[in-house]
């Protein structure tokens, strides 16, 4: 919810509102961030949060990323967090506009999504 929050707000501050995905090739929109940027910006909202000691449960880690045209799948990067027992879990705000709900989900599990732009 936190990254929901603090994507909803700086979105609205800086006057841009990012669509769902990306379409391939409409990088040039103004406002429109692909999934490296997202990741980035998730990624650096996390260590934020981490730096603070708000984060009770998690630690941030490096970032990841899924397909490489070959399997089939564009490449595709998130935000990585692992908690206490060592499970890692993706943070996605790729496929919800800015504010929407980022998917939460084991990273095994991410790994395995991704073809033809889908979840």
């Amino acid at each position: 919810m936190a990254v929901a929050i603090f994507e909803e707000r700086g979105t609205a501050t800086i006057g841009l509102r990012d669509k769902p995905k990306m379409q391939f090739g409409k990088a040039r929109i103004k406002g429109q961030m692909d999934c490296v940027d997202e990741s980035i910006n998730t990624d650096s909202f996390l260590r934020y949060l981490q730096s603070r000691g708000w984060l009770k449960h998690h630690t941030v880690v490096r970032r990841t990323t899924r397909g490489s045209f070959i399997d089939g799948r564009y490449p595709h990067w998130t935000a990585v967090i692992k908690d206490t027992s060592e499970q890692s879990w993706a943070v996605d705000s790729w496929y919800e506009a800015g504010g929407g709900l980022p998917d939460i989900m084991p990273l095994q599990e991410w790994k395995r999504r991704g073809y033809r732009g889908e979840r």
